[in-house]
């Protein structure tokens, strides 16, 4: 009966995986970069997708039997493109995936990328309910939808709640792209760096952006600013698919990015990770855009508008890239034992693309997902991996 229920508020100790918590009329709202990073930025895609909480968990500890959260989602479609599903939030009890729930209503934003305008509908808050859950003291983790605005308006159990203790664990900061927030997979825990976080026994703070991941030096602060034990950034391709910068700005941008970094984690283990294989933009630069003869049939999938030619005048495609981040990361080794090197066709190459293809030529699926994380916590997380741990 509704008189049994326990009304928490959500409070920032009750949440993983954010760097700001902005209250709204209706709750609360996670956002991954703080205000004051936020107002240095003006572009309308970042500003989206650092709002959608990848990575993001509610965490306590309880022994409620059902949990009930009012989420407000913001879903973001385009004219002209099918729809996303909902998202998914996944119920972790005790590290173990049990339970998986979606919501409806919620707000819309159509895009209409022909004209460039914006079309918001406003619907009410939706209730993602688990029941069954162990009558016994426990860990719970609620992780938020990794691609949709989410809001959170009231939480609600038949048992108190209380914040996870600190369990000691380590803390991973990570970097990347659209594919490091988290882009095809199924659900917030099925994205690469959950899976990797989970297989090497470590809290993530995701600061994956879709399209966004640019050497912002905004970014690069707030990484500097965020307690963190491990540090990793995956740089490229958006730097290719966005088209907006060339060799000659690149390399001394990634420097100052590392640089900043290290103003604030002067010795912590810092990986710097390449781009994964993508055919389209191995040897062709950007812009990439949408397929527009994939479209006229229902599907999504993008195709590199450049000229490999322009690679002469200094144009960035993803092979320029690995060999300037290779180089790079070996000229600051030298004198930066702590940093560290991936190549991202170990984690993901031409073999694997025959094998799991990119399904929209840009991202990976949800197998592919988890064979990236498997492959990262094998070569970073081992005992002689750059992020081993203590006694390894």
């Amino acid at each position: 009966m509704m008189s049994t229920w326990i009304t928490t508020p959500i409070t920032p100790d009750l949440l993983r995986g954010a760097l700001d918590v902005q209250r709204t009329a209706r709750g609360v709202l996670p956002h991954r970069l703080p205000a004051w990073a936020r107002a240095q930025n003006t572009d309308g895609q970042l500003a989206m997708v650092e709002a959608q909480p990848a990575g993001v968990r509610l965490a306590f500890r309880t022994r409620a039997t059902v949990v009930e959260l009012d989420t407000l989602p913001t879903r973001w479609t385009y004219v002209g493109l099918p729809g996303r599903p909902d998202g998914v939030y996944d119920l972790l009890v005790d590290g173990h995936l049990t339970d998986q729930a979606s919501v409806t209503g919620g707000d819309t934003v159509t895009i209409d990328m022909a004209t460039g305008t914006t079309q918001r509908r406003s619907g009410p808050p939706g209730t993602v309910r688990f029941t069954g859950l162990p009558d016994r003291e426990k860990d719970v983790e609620i992780w938020l939808p990794h691609h949709e605005t989410t809001e959170l308006v009231a939480l609600r159990t038949d048992a108190p709640v209380a914040p996870v203790p600190d369990r000691g664990r380590r803390v991973w900061l990570h970097h990347g792209s659209s594919i490091s927030q988290g882009s095809n997979a199924t659900s917030p825990t099925a994205t690469w760096p959950a899976v990797a976080a989970a297989l090497g026994g470590v809290d993530l703070v995701n600061l994956g952006f879709g399209g966004s991941a640019l050497l912002d030096p905004f970014t690069a602060r707030t990484m500097r600013d965020t307690p963190a034990d491990l540090i990793s950034v995956k740089i490229g391709i958006n730097l290719v698919n966005a088209d907006v910068m060339r060799l000659r700005a690149f390399g001394p941008a990634v420097h100052g990015f590392l640089d900043t970094i290290r103003d604030g984690h002067p010795t912590t283990p810092l990986l710097v990770v390449s781009p994964i294989y993508c055919p389209i933009h191995e040897d062709t630069p950007g812009p990439g855009t949408f397929d527009l003869a994939a479209l006229a049939t229902g599907q999504v999938r993008f195709r590199a508008t450049g000229d490999a030619a322009e690679k002469a005048s200094g144009k960035l495609t993803l092979r320029v890239i690995r060999e300037e981040l290779a180089r790079i990361s070996a000229q600051r080794a030298a004198d930066d034992p702590n940093l560290h090197h991936l190549d991202g066709l170990d984690l993901y190459g031409e073999a694997d693309f025959a094998d799991l293809p990119l399904p929209d030529d840009l991202h990976p699926d949800t197998a592919t997902h988890r064979r990236i994380a498997e492959r990262f916590a094998k070569r970073v997380f081992n005992a002689d991996g750059p992020f081993a741990g203590p006694g390894s």
